[in-house]
Order: structure tokens, then sequence, then C-alpha cells
């Protein structure tokens, strides 16, 4: 929720725009009643400057109103975005893999920016129809308390009924809502991200087939919501015409004794007045339902007890690593009887791993398949916990925030992410402020520089998730980052996988010629290390037990 400081003036706003739909419609009718009695106009002139204010200001405070509720709603919108980020970010990799990846992407999205109708259209209709309501029952009242009392019956009966029912029919899909949602974006996801397998196995049919149940579903959630609304609707649409007959018989004793024609008139159309303000009422409710729901799936998508295995840093997004009192006489890295193990596994994917790493000098870990190779580059990252002693410069990880581990080390990944954007912008996630002369630069030492050149530059397209570059060329562009990082500790995890053998051999001599000589390098690969590369060797045994 936006601060109340930001609140009140939509607030109060709002309260005035449903002030004048009440005061317009019962001033309208009194001015058409005394007309008919044809008094000297000076008679009707504070009525007709006061239907034309009202229906001035009635415009004039709901786009004001407007303008404050959305602008504070979408200001505190923003801090929720970046909150929600936040806490996703010590979750991956390890504690969200189990999630489809539409019910996340959903989550992240579509529930987080449901949040933002908590204070539009929940709490501000609440607040803005209780008021307006109060103070046109007191208003009728102060004419005739039985005619208050008769509306006020009414609002009650007529907010109860329409609130149970739209429970009733649309409580369960207000809360499948998000769901249907993510199941379609989940169907769509896989259709596009996986086109070229679906087509060579002919399952693309399959895949249309589940996209439309997808969209069947969402579409009946819809439909039961809009019936629910529309019943809505028409019940307080009875009330009001109920309310308004019947304040009409219990003012009609007393017409031309104790109430004059025009007021008469006047407070007869009240009724429908106030129950135009008072639809608010059980569409806020219907959203509130829909608010709850986004928020349950964004809580157990942020607020789930992260696993032991997972380090949670909350820190790790703001501390620097130049805050931290490293000692430079020590290795950059050192390692001691160090294990871990993944979310959920019964046993340990490695266990006592010793070594120490200094600058300039490079580790060759090499192990079967299932040794734990990948598990130890995200060790050395912090994506998993550890057991054991594990150092940076002296200090241990643990004491660590993330953010000043990872200034230190850096891990170029099997598959690399490659963002659907151009090569300069993918280059600039590792440093925003570097110039393209640098950008450039940082090609040349990997290798792409002409491979870049021939395909326009910086502004060569690399596609979605690296489409339209190999498996080799993702691995140059990552390094290219890491070295525009400046990382002390760069760790290459398995760069030749998906390249072809004949090229694997040339691909590592390039990476590793190109980091700088004072860095340290953990090379992890399955295939044999060509000859001119000056390293230590750590093979790690397949754990007893595994598969």
């Amino acid at each position: 929720m936006p601060s109340r400081r930001r609140r009140f003036p939509g607030q109060s706003l709002g309260v005035l725009a449903d002030a004048c739909v009440v005061g317009l419609l019962a001033l309208s009718m009194w001015l058409i009643v005394r007309a008919g009695d044809q008094p000297p106009i000076l008679h009707l002139t504070f009525a007709i400057v006061g239907v034309r204010a009202l229906a001035i200001g009635r415009a004039a405070f709901r786009y004001t109103e407007r303008l404050f509720s959305h602008d504070a709603a979408l200001g505190q919108l923003a801090k929720l975005r970046a909150a929600t980020f936040e806490a996703l970010v010590p979750r991956v990799p390890g504690a969200i893999e189990s999630r489809r990846r539409g019910e996340v992407l959903a989550a992240f999205v579509d529930d987080v920016d449901q949040l933002q109708d908590e204070p539009l259209r929940v709490r501000q209709p609440i607040v803005v129809s209780a008021v307006v309501v109060g103070l046109s029952l007191i208003l009728v009242g102060l004419a005739s308390i039985p005619a208050a009392l008769v509306l006020a019956a009414f609002v009650v009966l007529g907010g109860a009924l329409s609130v149970w029912l739209a429970n009733r029919i649309a409580g369960a899909s207000d809360r499948e809502l998000s769901a249907a949602r993510a199941s379609l974006v989940d169907a769509l996801l896989e259709r596009f991200a996986a086109s070229e397998v679906l087509a060579a196995f002919g399952a693309l049919d399959v895949q249309r087939a589940r996209i439309a149940d997808c969209e069947d579903r969402l579409a009946r959630v819809q439909t039961q919501r809009s019936r629910a609304a529309g019943l809505t609707g028409a019940i307080l649409a009875l009330a009001s015409g109920a309310a308004s007959l019947l304040v009409l018989l219990v003012l009609l004793p007393g017409l031309g004794e104790s109430m004059t024609t025009a007021l008469f008139g006047a407070i007869v159309v009240v009724p429908a007045a106030v129950f135009e303000v008072f639809a608010q009422f059980p569409a806020a409710m219907a959203a509130r339902r829909t608010v709850q729901a986004s928020a349950d799936r964004v809580a157990s998508l942020t607020e789930d007890t992260i696993p032991a295995e997972i380090p949670f840093d909350v820190s790790g997004l703001h501390e620097s690593a130049a805050e931290t009192p490293f000692d430079p006489e020590a290795p950059v890295l050192s390692v001691e009887n160090l294990s871990a193990r993944h979310p959920g596994a019964a046993r340990s994917a490695f266990s006592h791993v010793s070594f120490e790493l200094r600058h300039g000098e490079t580790l060759v870990v090499t192990g079967e398949s299932g040794s734990g190779k990948s598990t130890l580059a995200f060790v050395l990252a912090r994506f998993l916990e550890y057991q054991g002693s594990y150092r940076l410069r002296g200090v241990e990880a643990r004491s660590l925030s993330g953010r000043a581990l990872r200034e230190t080390v850096g891990l170029c990944e099997q598959t690399p992410h490659l963002f659907d954007a151009d090569l300069r912008q993918n280059l600039k996630f590792a440093r925003d402020t570097a110039s393209d002369e640098e950008l450039e630069a940082v090609l040349d030492r990997v290798g792409l520089g002409d491979w870049a050149r021939e395909r326009g530059g910086l502004d060569a397209r690399v596609g979605e998730h690296g489409s339209l570059v190999s498996g080799g060329q993702a691995q140059r562009i990552a390094l290219a980052r890491a070295l525009l990082a400046d990382f002390p500790v760069v760790v290459l995890d398995e760069p030749t996988a998906g390249v072809d053998r004949e090229l694997a051999d040339k691909l590592l001599t390039d990476l590793m010629g190109a980091v700088p000589a004072d860095r340290a390098v953990v090379l992890i690969t399955h295939t044999e290390i060509p000859a001119g590369i000056n390293s230590a060797r750590l093979e790690l045994p397949v754990p007893s037990g595994a598969e």
C-alpha cells in the first residue's frame, strides 16, 4: 500500500467526485420540479449555477482523483516489483527450479501487477463509497428519518446479498484466475521456446490443443466472473428501484404539508444516485479476492522457506566488495575439505575437495559425468551452500555478501544466457559504463572482433537465448563479459560443451589466452587440455551410490 500521505489526495478527490454525482441528480430533480411551478427566474438561479458546478466538478474531481490515486499506486508498484525481484534473486538457481516457467513469470508480472488493485480498486472504493453513502443518509435523514432508514436498510440488504452471491458464484474463479493465466503463459512459452523440437517430433498439433485448452479454461474463469458481476449489478439495480419506491411511499403522506414538491422529488431520486456510488463496494470485494489470491501466489514464490542448501543473502544486492577487509597475502581462493549437495538430494554431489589458487594460476577440474564438477562451480559462485572451508583472500565466503563474492569470482556457465538484444547490450550487462571502443577491444581479445564487424559491429543481434550465435561464440561472449567485469577469479564451466570436437581445442586455447595472466582461473572440463596450458589438475571422483 502507498503511504497515507500519498493515498489521501486521491481518496478526498474521490469523495468529492462521487458527492457531485449524488448532489447533481438530487439538485437537477429539485430544479425540474421547482421550475414546473414557474417561479421568478431569480428563484432558480442558485440551482442552475449549482447544477453546472456539480456537472463540471464531477468530471474535474474524477480526473484529478485518477491522477493522484494512480500516481500513488504505480509508484508503490515500482517498489513492489523491485522488492519481489530482490526476493527472487537468492532463490535462483536452486530454490524455484521445481516451478513451471509460466508460473514464475505470471507471478512476477501478472500477480505483482494485480497488487496495485489493492489501493485502487479495493481500499479507495470502500472508503469513498462509505463516506458518500454515509453523508447521503445523513442529508436524507435531515429531511425524513423514515426515508433515511428505508434507504439504509436497502443499502445493507443489497450489499450483503450481492457480496454473498458473488462469493458463491465467482469466489473459486477469482482464486483460479492467476492459475489459469499461468497455465496459458507456460503453454505459450513452451510453444515458442521449443518450436523446433515440437515440429521435429510432430507435436505441434498437440501443443496447439494444449494452448486452446488453456485459453478455454481462462475464458471460463473470466465468464464466471462476468456472470457474477452482472448478477451483482442486477441485485443492486433491483434494490435501488425498490428503495426509491418505498421512499416515495414513506414521503407521500407528508407531501404539501411538511415537505415541498421540489424537495420530495429530490429525495425520491437520491436512492438511485446512492446505489450508483455504492456499486463500488461489491466490485471492491470481488477485486479483493483476486488481489488476495495474487498476493498468496507472490508470497509462495518469495516467502517460502529457502532450502538449507541455498544461501540466502538479504544484503547481496547492495554491498560492495570494496567494503570487505581482504588479506592481500592470502591465496585468492582456498578451499579445504569442501563438500556440497543440491536441495532435496540425499547425498553430497562431491566431498573432501581441497586446493589453493593464487593470482596467475590455473586449476583444471576434471571428472566423469555426475562427479559434481558443475556443482563445484555453483559453490564457488555461492549459488549453493557448502560444508568445510571456502576462503577468498583469507575471508570465509559465508561472511561475505553475495555481491562482494561475485565481484571477485565470475562464473561462465556451460550455456551462457544471452539476451535477445544486440552485442553491445549483452556486453554492457557486465559493465554498463564501458565505451564502444572498450567493447570492441574485448571482442578482439576473445577472437570475435572480425566476426562482429562482418555482422554489423556492436549492433549485431544475438537472437533469443543466443539462437543466432554458435555455442563457441556464446562462450566467447560470456568470457568477454567476465573480462569487462574484471573478476580476479574466473570459473569456466565446461566451455567446450556443445562445440565440435575438432574446434574444442582451439576454443579452449583462445579462451585461456584471452584471460589476463594475473587472473586465477578454475577450468572445469571433461576433455583433454591442449598442450601449452600451464595448470594444476584436480579430478573429482563420482560419489559412491550416485547414479
